[in-house]
């Protein structure tokens, strides 16, 4: 359901923005989303209501948030990012057993917030400044191929054969779509 945040992202960025991706972007989402189906079929086929209505939820606030960031771009969001950022990690320690980190989890948390938390949300707070909501949203569903992927390569959990076509198919669309979009500038 996550998947579907480019393209609810171009839907209220025309209905509040008055932007409307161009073609090229469009069939970027499409077949993207499609890929992302493929490689999801089976969870929908499953119906897990409760599960794909929160998804849609997560996939509405991404879109919302980046529209909302896009419809500000003169301004510098990211000190609200961060803030936005505190609060959930205080909401967090709510359900924390223990504050202890012991051996290797003393460089791995740290490094791992900073990697993968901090920047890349720095990095998603900047970009609506330069290219539209949909298209920073496209960037989001790297994470539906890498994410196994890093799973595979440090855990060795053999992703499935949809995962590993449609992860294809989504770096190849957002690598062309991001080329072709360079090339325009």
């Amino acid at each position: 359901m996550i998947s579907l945040s480019p393209m609810l992202a171009a839907i209220i960025s025309f209905v509040f923005l008055k932007e409307s991706p161009d073609k090229k972007t469009w069939l970027a989402i499409t077949v993207t989303t499609l890929a992302v189906v493929y490689i999801f079929f089976d969870s929908f086929e499953k119906g897990d209501f409760k599960g794909n209505f929160f998804g849609f939820i997560c996939a509405s606030g991404l879109a919302a948030g980046t529209v909302i960031i896009r419809s500000a771009k003169q301004l510098n969001l990211v000190p609200s990012a961060m803030i936005g950022k505190l609060f959930v990690a205080l909401i967090a320690l709510i359900f924390v057993d223990k504050l202890k980190l012991e051996g290797k989890d003393l460089l791995i948390i740290p490094t791992m917030g900073i990697a993968c938390v901090a920047i890349p949300f720095v990095l998603l707070t900047l970009a609506p400044r330069y290219i539209t909501a949909p298209e920073v949203n496209l960037f989001f569903l790297l994470e539906t191929v890498l994410g196994p992927l890093w799973v595979w390569l440090v855990i060795h959990e053999q992703p499935s054969m949809e995962t590993l076509i449609g992860g294809g198919v989504i770096i190849s669309t957002i690598t062309i779509h991001s080329i072709q979009a360079f090339k325009k500038t």
